[in-house]
C-alpha cells in the first residue's frame, strides 16, 4: 500500500513545484516592472533637478555680480574657468527673476535656455507662466505653439538677372506669351530684314523707351 500512496502523491508534488515556479516568476516580473517604473521616475526627477540646479546657479551668479566689485566678479569667473560662459546664465536669471527654481523644475533645461536667450520674443509666454497653477513642459510648449504666427510669404520680386559660373551676371528676358504673337513676329521680322541679333534690337527698344520716359523723345503726330 505504501508504494501506491507515494505514486499518488507525485502529481501533487509536481503541482506544488509548478505553483512555486509560477509564483517565483511572477515575483521576478513584478520586481522588474516596479524597478522600471522607479528608474523612469528617477530619470525624470534627475532632469527636474538639473533644471532647478541651473536656475539656482543663474540666480546665485546674478547675485554675485550685484554684490561684488567688477574686479572681484571677474576674478571669481576666472578662478573657476567661467569667463565668457556666464552670460547665458545671467540671461536666465533676468528672464525668470519672478520665479523660484522649484516652480520651473518641470521645464526641461533646453527650453529654459531657449526662453531666456530670446526673452524679448518670449516675454508674453514668460509672463503667462505666472498665471499657471502648475508650470510643466507641456504647458510651455502649448504657449509657444500658440504664439507662432504664420509668416506671410512676400511675393518674390521679378528678376531678369542670372549668374554665370565665374560670378558675373547677365539678363535673361522671360518668355513672352501673346495670343496674336505680335511681339515675337515683329522681332523675328527685324532680325531677318536687318540682320541684327535679338539682343541688339531689344537693347535699342529699351533705350528708346527710357529716352521717352525721361522726356528726351516725344511722339509727333502726323497732321
Amino acid at each position: 500500500m505504501t508504494p501506491l500512496k507515494n505514486a499518488i502523491a507525485i502529481p501533487d508534488e509536481k503541482q506544488a513545484i509548478a505553483k512555486s515556479d509560477f509564483n517565483q516568476q511572477y515575483l521576478e516580473e513584478r520586481a522588474t516592472v516596479l524597478k522600471s517604473i522607479v528608474d523612469d521616475s528617477i530619470s525624470f526627477q534627475m532632469l527636474a533637478d538639473a533644471t532647478e540646479t541651473i536656475l539656482r546657479h543663474a540666480f546665485w551668479l546674478a547675485k554675485q555680480k550685484q554684490k561684488r566689485s567688477v574686479r572681484e566678479y571677474k576674478r571669481l569667473l576666472i578662478d573657476y574657468g567661467w569667463k565668457g560662459e556666464e552670460k547665458k546664465y545671467l540671461k536666465i536669471a533676468a528672464a525668470f527673476q519672478k520665479f523660484s527654481p522649484q516652480e520651473l523644475a518641470e521645464i526641461e533645461p533646453s527650453t529654459v535656455y531657449q526662453l531666456a536667450q530670446n526673452s524679448n520674443k518670449y516675454k508674453q509666454i514668460i509672463d503667462k507662466l505666472l498665471d499657471l497653477t502648475a508650470i510643466t513642459q507641456e504647458a510651455v510648449r502649448c504657449l509657444m505653439k500658440e504664439q507662432r504666427i504664420p509668416e506671410e510669404r512676400k511675393p518674390e520680386k521679378p528678376s531678369i538677372w542670372r549668374r554665370t559660373k565665374n560670378g558675373g551676371r547677365y539678363c535673361q528676358i522671360p518668355p513672352i506669351h501673346e495670343t496674336d504673337e505680335q511681339t515675337g513676329t515683329t522681332l523675328q521680322k527685324m532680325i531677318d530684314e536687318e540682320g541684327l541679333s535679338a539682343q541688339h534690337i531689344v537693347a535699342e527698344a529699351v533705350a528708346l523707351r527710357q529716352a521717352y520716359k525721361e522726356g528726351r523723345l516725344t511722339v509727333v503726330e502726323k497732321n
